[in-house]
């Protein structure tokens, strides 16, 4: 599908004006302005190896997919970007892209729970070995480092503790000792951080979340500065088969079109709850990189362009306190995932992080994650002033 508006060249454009137009040029056949839905998986071909336009079958590549890939390419400001089934899928097939058996790995401390568990039950046993570091140390991130370290594996900010890690400081630790930095961009999204202008090599997502927005599909993406990984990443991902299905790609491509507006919402409506929050006495501590006690709030401001819609806060009264706040909200509904335009709460420690229960990277059992949404401000602080109560 061409377009005049790709990845290669970011900057010509603003970040709304790429999220709705790249890769997205109206369909040259109808002039319809939103991309079409091709639902196939096979091409007819003008004689042995005519391809038109370069497509074969859809798990090779498919013109709602190629759409989607070249709009995420743009918005994160990258040389190729690749869509996936789900976020695991993509950190799946991107670490057996980079890395072969006997390779090492520094995970943070504090990661997702998902990526724990691929990384510690699944890869492990293809040979990959691992550390985890406190990512927000740099100090303590080169220490980590061995002969044999590939990837040094990064979120910012973290799930569900909401640490921020300096992502221009650990590149020069990555460049000096020739490994490559991979940033999970989930939970700030392109439009609140930019790894790849960092210095960062690759970026990860859930596009499930904020890219998608809705919560009604399941995606993942991996974006490349360098072009060359880029083609490497797109060969396994054909070859492991773990790709984004035409119509998840076209939902995920209109979550983004109006991404930038619907951040500002999550983190207005963010901002005010973590205000209320901080100063209630049923809540012992609030997580959030935007207040100003944040241990890395500087780092934050400095990388970030708005502090996000995920807040965590700690309840007084232990786990089963937490338990209880968790059931008795309306307005947030008590489920995994985030991102979506609905508010969500969750209990980390029996739920999106159960696979790390007994493990280095166990969250506490008194700690409560929102997802912040885009709900009436007055709606979310009454729904929670009645809970904590």
């Amino acid at each position: 599908m061409g377009n005049p508006i790709d990845g290669s060249a970011p900057d010509q454009l603003g970040f709304n004006s790429r999220a709705i137009h790249a890769g997205q040029e109206p369909d040259p056949l109808t002039g319809s302005v939103v991309v079409p839905i091709y639902q196939t998986s096979t091409y007819k071909q003008d004689g042995v190896g005519g391809l038109r336009g370069g497509y074969e079958y859809s798990r090779s590549g498919n013109p709602t997919r190629t759409a989607l890939e070249e709009c995420l390419a743009a918005v994160e400001g990258g040389a190729r970007g690749m869509a996936f089934a789900s976020g695991l899928a993509a950190e799946d097939t991107l670490l057996r892209t980079l890395c072969v058996p006997g390779d090492h790995m520094l995970l943070p401390d504090d990661a997702y729970g998902g990526t724990y568990r691929l990384v510690a039950r699944v890869l492990t046993r293809w040979g990959i070995e691992f550390t985890p570091v406190p990512m927000h140390d740099s100090g303590a991130v080169a220490a980590a480092i061995q002969p044999n370290t590939r990837v040094i594996w990064v979120e910012t900010p973290t799930n569900p503790l909401l640490n921020i890690v300096d992502i221009a400081a650990l590149a020069e630790v990555s460049r000096q000792h020739q490994t490559l930095l991979v940033v999970d961009n989930t939970f700030a999204s392109p439009y609140l951080q930019q790894p790849l202008a960092l210095g960062a090599d690759i970026v990860v997502h859930s596009t499930t979340k904020y890219l998608g927005g809705h919560s009604d599909v399941v995606g993942g993406a991996v974006v490349t500065r360098d072009p060359e990984i880029g083609e490497q990443v797109a060969f396994h991902q054909n070859a492991m088969g773990a790709v984004s299905g035409p119509f998840d790609s076209w939902l995920v491509l209109r979550g983004i079109k109006t991404l930038g507006v619907r951040m500002d919402r999550h983190c207005s409506n963010a901002e005010q709850i973590v205000r209320f929050l901080s100063q209630h006495p049923a809540v012992s501590s609030v997580l959030y990189p935007g207040l100003p006690t944040h241990p890395h709030h500087e780092v934050a401001a400095r990388q970030m362009t708005g502090f996000g819609g995920m807040v965590s806060f700690r309840v007084r009264g232990g786990e089963e306190a937490a338990l209880k706040v968790c059931g008795l909200t309306r307005l947030f509904t008590l489920g995994e995932s985030l991102g979506g335009i609905e508010s969500l709460i969750e209990h980390p420690a029996r739920m999106t992080h159960a696979s790390v229960a007994g493990s280095e990277l166990e969250v506490p059992g008194d700690l409560v994650r929102l997802s912040v949404g885009i709900e009436d401000i007055k709606d979310l602080l009454a729904d929670l002033t009645a809970a904590l109560a």
